[in-house]
């Protein structure tokens, strides 16, 4: 095991919680090279701990040990699964504080969103140890006589997921949580920006009762990613991979996947839209946008990226949002009074500097922020709303990723209709209205898997997630949907004699 201790003070209550070694097959162990990589705070831009740079060499060893622990882990009773993913709920919470401590210094958020997403992440272990206990198979009356047809559900085997940086608690838990109430074990590649929050869920995991094998997780730096996803994705003992992140990468992954033909599940990019109707209640749906917009500084895909506000209500909306948005504070996530942090990579803040820069060209007025901000050497950018947004500008095309808001005016429903699906992305879209006939038509017409009405964000444990078009497929949360990502439906067909 490598050196336990983080470079800065992270001021735990329990410092057993820091872990910085990969953890396979129940041990803490390093990477067969021996090299290891910095982990970087966004509000400091230093280094604050390190973690061993695993490879394609390493994938193999975690692999087969996920696959012997399955052929044990798939004969745990359902009631089994559940009161393990309860004691793993019951510790995560138990120590929300100092793990929200940890994922401050990975992703930038402020402390209190930190403590927001493992409230929203333990919804996933709370929801699927019931779930658990809810798989059911099906009979069905034969066509031909003495002929019984029926059908189970058994757990598809060894998972991979492959977790993004921007939530990296909630999305483990949320693929993690399914994998196991449905009797899968699972090999965890999380970001290299945020792999100790992982580790730290490995730890807890392992206190829970989780036998060795069931839970492993291997960090890896950017460098190192494409060649180690790939080696999961192609080995013939994964049978299930589950990606959250870019449609290009999730485009690749799928390619991987499909000469195994393994199940897959993408929840890719969002570009998504926000509609304010003239008949809206336009502090119900300011007060929406908020969050949807500018939690951890725009970089969540179901962040709204385009939003369209009738004409002879654009002015008002746009005054609105402006006075909300200049009262956010930035800062180190935590410092006291921050509401926005740091973006977690440093590209980030290019990208949005850049798409300021195509939108003044193009015309727009900056209603406030538009730069970039020098704090603690950081990666900050103001919070950043822009008027007279056209089609033309490539905010309109690109995904921001960043506190970036675009407003677009438009006349008609049709016109909003249109402009909102002109997208290659269909993950989720919002229209706030108080005409219940117009309500029903957009949940009918716009292209995207996930709808808000009157509503911002929606994501929740009960709720099924997951996009169309080139935001993916598949499922992630809800009932039975989620967990059936992580079932094979077997048929049996009886023939009785002397019975009809």
């Amino acid at each position: 095991m490598g050196n336990r201790k983080p470079l800065v003070d992270l001021k735990l209550k329990d410092p057993d919680l820091f872990r910085n070694d990969a953890y396979i097959n129940g041990q803490w162990i390093g990477a067969k090279s021996g090299k290891r990589f910095d982990i970087i705070d966004p509000g400091t831009n230093q280094p604050f701990a390190t973690c061993p740079d695993m490879s394609a060499d390493d994938v193999d060893a975690v692999v087969q040990a996920a696959g012997a622990a399955f052929a044990t882990y798939r004969t745990l009773t359902p009631l089994a699964r559940s009161q393990l993913l309860a004691e793993w709920d019951r510790l995560i919470r138990e120590n929300k504080e100092d793990i929200a401590r940890i994922l401050v210094h990975e992703t930038g958020k402020p402390l209190l969103e930190a403590r927001g997403e493992i409230d929203y992440a333990t919804s996933f272990t709370r929801w699927f140890a019931g779930e658990a206990e809810r798989v059911q198979g099906a009979t069905y009356p034969g066509a031909i006589p003495g002929r019984r047809i029926f059908t189970i559900k058994q757990p598809i085997g060894v998972v991979a997921a492959l977790v993004p940086w921007n939530f990296p608690i909630a999305m483990i838990l949320r693929k993690a949580s399914a994998a196991f109430a449905a009797g899968c074990t699972m090999v965890a590649k999380p970001s290299p920006e945020t792999p100790l929050t992982a580790l730290t869920l490995a730890y807890l995991a392992e206190k829970a009762g989780y036998p060795k094998g069931v839970f492993n997780v291997l960090p890896t730096t950017l460098d190192n990613t494409p060649a180690l996803s790939e080696a999961l994705c192609r080995h013939p003992t994964v049978k299930k991979v589950s990606f959250t992140g870019s449609t290009r990468v999730g485009k690749i992954l799928s390619a991987h996947c499909a000469d195994s033909l393994k199940k897959l599940t993408l929840e890719l990019g969002g570009n998504c839209p926000f509609i304010v109707f003239d008949d809206a209640n336009l502090e119900q749906a300011c007060q929406a946008l908020m969050p949807l917009k500018f939690r951890h500084a725009g970089q969540a895909c179901i962040t709204a990226n385009r939003v369209y506000v009738q004409r002879n209500v654009y002015d008002s909306f746009a005054t609105l949002l402006a006075e909300k948005t200049r009262a956010l504070r930035v800062g180190h996530g935590l410092d006291e009074g921050t509401t926005m942090g740091a973006l977690t990579v440093p590209q980030g803040l290019d990208k949005t500097a850049a798409q300021v820069e195509d939108a003044k060209k193009h015309g727009a007025t900056i209603l406030t922020g538009g730069n970039r901000l020098s704090l603690n050497n950081g990666y900050f950018f103001e919070p950043t709303v822009i008027t007279n947004a056209s089609p033309a500008m490539r905010i309109a095309e690109e995904e921001t990723f960043g506190p970036l808001l675009a407003l677009f005016p438009f006349d008609t429903e049709e016109e909003a209709v249109r402009a909102a699906n002109n997208t290659s992305m269909g993950l989720a879209s919002y229209c706030f209205t108080k005409n219940v006939d117009r309500i029903w038509r957009l949940f009918e017409n716009l292209e995207a898997g996930m709808i808000g009405l009157n509503t911002g964000n929606a994501s929740a444990a009960e709720s099924p997630f997951g996009g169309i078009k080139d935001s993916g497929y598949g499922k992630e949360s809800g009932k039975d949907v989620a967990i059936n990502e992580y079932l094979i439906t077997k048929t049996g067909t009886l023939t009785l004699e002397g019975q009809y």
